[in-house]
């Protein structure tokens, strides 16, 4: 035993954003400083099988233009037995043996199964601490439907939106989508990583934008697009309160109308990452302000990157709170904080430290 601490980063999943939930704990296996914490990596199979992984980075990386994947050889690893014990253990070859003692699991899933609050309440159950957002925060934060309710509770401004239940048809609600008036984007609820959504600029393209979001989702969000510009801000909640990064800007081109899944995985060259944004200071405090504001309203923790629309006329409308972004050494979240001095593997040190810090069951 090496008296180190353990963490236990945990990816992967059944999501369709399998794949970038491999590429994000890559970045942060790199990270993580070997010579204070003991890690283990626990990638989740696209059929939910939990396994004992490699830790080496360079497999968590896109080569050729393809995502990693967890494959199904590794062990399967075990969860403590009961509330109290810090033993997780692996199973193979029929025989259960040790693993690790977890001092604290680093969730590291995109999309259902993993961001929704279910990792995070399987973690509850036996009493694990872990880096992020709570249960509740979790699902809120990953049900756009819901996350808006929460943000018009809190006062912050949203978008105007239809949503489409599980099994609704765009007939049932024409109307009120026609009277969000042109363009659209037609969103799956609950899924992230820009899978699924379409900008829609005819009525005649809504029925295959929508037939193409129930692919990830069976609920759908159809939102008026707004004219502007996008600007996130990256969220910290660490042991000193919460804090902000200054505002980016991802200015898209080439063939991509946003900033789609193509765009943030595969071409780089058609994105600029503007870090900080060039908005004027006191645009961006306001900015600042909100983006707290939509972290306690869902009451996040740890970690989120909020999303707005800055309007052509100066307005702030939020678009979306992301309570696991992509969290890659290039990923936005990590290069706002860059542009305030703040490295990633301090980002990586302070979410662990905030989340030993965390009191365990209700709280």
């Amino acid at each position: 035993m090496s008296g180190r601490p353990t963490v236990a980063v945990l990816f992967g999943g059944r999501s369709s954003e399998h794949g970038v939930s491999c590429v994000t704990a890559g970045g942060v296996l790199g990270a993580l400083d070997r010579e204070r914490w003991d890690v283990i990596a626990v990638g989740i199979t696209r059929d939910g099988r939990w396994t004992l992984q490699s830790d080496d980075p360079a497999r968590w990386r896109i080569v050729d233009g393809r995502m990693p994947e967890v494959d199904d050889d590794g062990p399967t690893v075990l969860l403590p037995r009961r509330v109290g014990e810090s033993a997780w253990r692996i199973e193979r070859d029929g025989r259960v043996e040790p693993l690790a003692d977890v001092t604290v699991a680093f969730p590291l899933l995109h999309g259902p199964w993993g961001e929704d609050g279910t990792i995070q309440g399987a973690l509850e159950l036996v009493d694990v601490r872990y880096v992020g957002a709570g249960v509740l925060a979790s699902a809120i934060g990953m049900d756009k439907q819901y996350m808006k309710a929460s943000f018009r509770a809190a006062g912050l401004p949203v978008t105007p939106d239809v949503t489409l239940a599980p099994g609704a048809s765009v007939a049932e609600h024409r109307a009120e989508i026609e009277a969000l008036g042109l363009p659209v984007f037609v969103k799956p609820a609950r899924a992230g990583s820009s899978m699924g959504i379409s900008r829609v600029d005819s009525w005649d393209a809504l029925e295959a934008a929508v037939a193409d979001a129930v692919k990830h989702d069976p609920k759908v969000l159809i939102e008026a697009a707004v004219k502007g510009r996008e600007i996130e801000t990256a969220v910290l909640g660490a042991r000193d309160g919460v804090r902000t990064s200054p505002p980016g800007e991802v200015v898209t081109g080439g063939d991509h109308a946003f900033y789609d899944y193509e765009a943030k995985y595969f071409d780089e060259s058609a994105v600029n990452l503007m870090c900080p944004a060039d908005i004027p200071a006191d645009v961006a405090a306001r900015i600042q302000e909100i983006a707290v504001r939509a972290f306690a309203a869902v009451s996040a923790e740890g970690i989120a990157r909020v999303d707005v629309f800055l309007g052509e006329d100066g307005a702030v409308t939020v678009n979306e709170i992301n309570t696991m972004p992509g969290f890659t050494p290039t990923s936005m979240y990590p290069r706002m904080w860059a542009s305030a001095r703040v490295g990633y593997s301090e980002l990586v040190e302070e979410l662990l430290q905030a989340a030993l810090a965390r009191p365990l069951g209700l709280r």
